[in-house]
């Protein structure tokens, strides 16, 4: 497993495991859909389980699929994939003070396994990054524990989902629980006017661009929220400072 055995002595890696353990079936209930919803686009049972456990990323999994099946070129497939995961570059950035003090495969370790619940819960927790070894230490046992049930639990839906994709209607609306989830991630990411500004943005430039083709409205989305938020930060970057710490 991706945890090491003495994350387990501390007491915060399962404090962890109790966090994300309070939205374990909302995060199942999404891994579920999208193993069902790749063999049900198209892809073989060992390309499911292939592309579940390399990629590791429900919306980028759920955003590339159509376009697989669709045929769409491999540009426009990886740019869709690299836009949708964008905001782990930020989340790797902002968590690089607190594993900077462990070997080089361990921090490829953790970035693989931490998801965006783990990181909320993560961030929350730690605002600030340990002064000491030990205190370094409990806070990467309460990021494991954290991702421990994320991958546990994605990992097992979405397997779930690709082997019994026949026999599991989609009219069930499984995915609605993950959109829950995911929404809970949104608001609580939402938490200066210019993230919530982006998010609205993005939200209404994918509706305005759905009649795209291979879902280059996700695309759009993405632009859209990028751009005017550039903008903003550049024509008034003390008052956008000011909105990230509001």
């Amino acid at each position: 497993m991706f945890f090491l055995p003495q994350h387990r002595r501390y007491e915060e890696f399962w404090e962890g495991v109790r966090d994300q353990g309070s939205v374990a079936m909302g995060i199942s209930a999404w891994g579920l859909m999208t193993g069902v919803a790749m063999v049900k686009s198209g892809l073989s049972v060992a390309e499911a389980l292939l592309m579940t456990f390399i990629v590791y990323a429900g919306s980028a999994q759920l955003a590339a699929v159509p376009m697989m099946v669709s045929g769409a070129p491999l540009w426009v497939i990886l740019a869709a994939a690299f836009c949708v995961n964008l905001r782990f570059v930020v989340f790797s950035a902002h968590l690089r003070p607190y594993l900077m003090h462990l070997p080089r495969w361990q921090r490829l370790v953790s970035g693989y396994v931490t998801g965006d619940l783990s990181y909320v819960f993560f961030a929350r927790r730690y605002p600030k990054p340990g002064q000491t070894p030990d205190e370094l230490a409990r806070q990467q046992a309460y990021l494991m524990g954290n991702c421990a049930v994320n991958y546990v639990g994605w990992m097992t839906a979405s397997v779930v989902g690709v082997v019994l994709a026949n026999a599991i209607p989609t009219e069930w609306g499984l995915g609605f629980a993950g959109i829950l989830a995911l929404l809970g991630v949104l608001c609580s990411l939402a938490t200066s006017r210019l993230r919530v500004l982006s998010a609205g943005v993005a939200g209404a430039a994918a509706v305005a661009a759905w009649a795209l083709p291979l879902k280059l409205n996700i695309l759009v989305a993405i632009a859209s929220a990028v751009a005017v938020c550039l903008v903003i930060e550049h024509l008034d970057p003390k008052r956008s400072g000011g909105h990230r710490g509001a």
